[in-house]
């Protein structure tokens, strides 16, 4: 891979040979095509993956998580991601962020060294994140069939996920990093204890990784205090607690001044 857009390595989610790119199209040997969008992302997704009409997120929790992120709630977590990557990561390797959403948690990896890759599922989260990080190279994909040759990415980046080991390690180099972050026990459990009679902690006894190395496992916990409706509605928004959510506890934190709920997060990092 080279640090220019253009010469993305991707392979065709069709026959799994290289895709090369000429004006606005991918094009593998077998002529499949992929055009680019005008936003600057690429559908990798063909029907056959897909197992709804348009699945992944919609647009409004999309929208909901841009707007939550970027008052800065999760800072603390960005700080220690990148703390991670900067010990660990040879910094001229490509990064892939597994299930990029709107590309928040992805751009943070860019640097003028490496080429950075987002996929999502969801088509509303790549066209928003290709529109605004223009230097990073997003596409419309399955974490379960991902469109990159074995043994071709340095680092891996999985934020609440799916976290497909089989499928990161074939793409992940010799010596190269999962980093996955996880609920911990007490992510959200003020926002939960509205929503649920008997709000539980997350389990976070399971570990979904067998056969990489883990060689750091840590805990993020810190209170975030909200002072206006918006930004409550849009975390409640971006979670699945959203659909279980009565019209009775939406119209009570609507009408909330303030609020204060825990972020708790399991930050572990692998090497192959």
């Amino acid at each position: 891979m080279t640090n220019n857009k253009a010469t993305a390595d991707y392979l065709c989610p069709l026959c799994n040979e290289n895709l090369s790119l000429t004006g606005k199209t991918y094009r593998c040997s077998n002529n499949h095509c992929f055009d680019e969008a005008k936003e600057g992302y690429v559908n990798l997704l063909p029907v056959q993956h897909k197992h709804s009409k348009a699945p992944g997120d919609n647009a409004e929790m999309v929208n909901a998580r841009r707007a939550f992120l970027d008052n800065g709630y999760y800072q603390p977590l960005i700080d220690k991601l990148m703390s991670l990557y900067q010990q660990y990561a040879e910094n001229t390797l490509p990064v892939f962020d597994a299930g990029c959403g709107e590309g928040f948690y992805t751009h943070q990896y860019k640097s003028d060294n490496n080429q950075v890759y987002g996929i999502d599922i969801s088509k509303s989260a790549v066209k928003i994140a290709a529109k605004r990080y223009k230097d990073c190279n997003f596409s419309v994909g399955t974490l379960s069939h991902l469109p990159f040759a074995d043994n071709s990415i340095g680092w891996i980046n999985s934020i609440y996920a799916p976290i497909l080991e089989n499928e990161f390690s074939r793409v992940l180099q010799h010596q190269g990093y999962l980093l996955t972050v996880t609920p911990a026990e007490k992510h959200l459990i003020e926002l939960k204890s509205l929503i649920y009679i008997d709000a539980k902690e997350h389990d976070t006894s399971k570990d979904p990784i067998e056969h990489l190395t883990l060689i750091s496992e840590e805990k993020l916990n810190y209170t975030m205090d909200f002072n206006n409706s918006d930004d409550i509605i849009n975390l409640l928004s971006m979670t699945p607690f959203a659909f279980k959510a009565s019209t009775q506890v939406i119209e009570e934190l609507k009408s909330k001044q303030s609020f204060s709920c825990q972020a708790d997060f399991l930050i572990r990092l692998y090497k192959k």
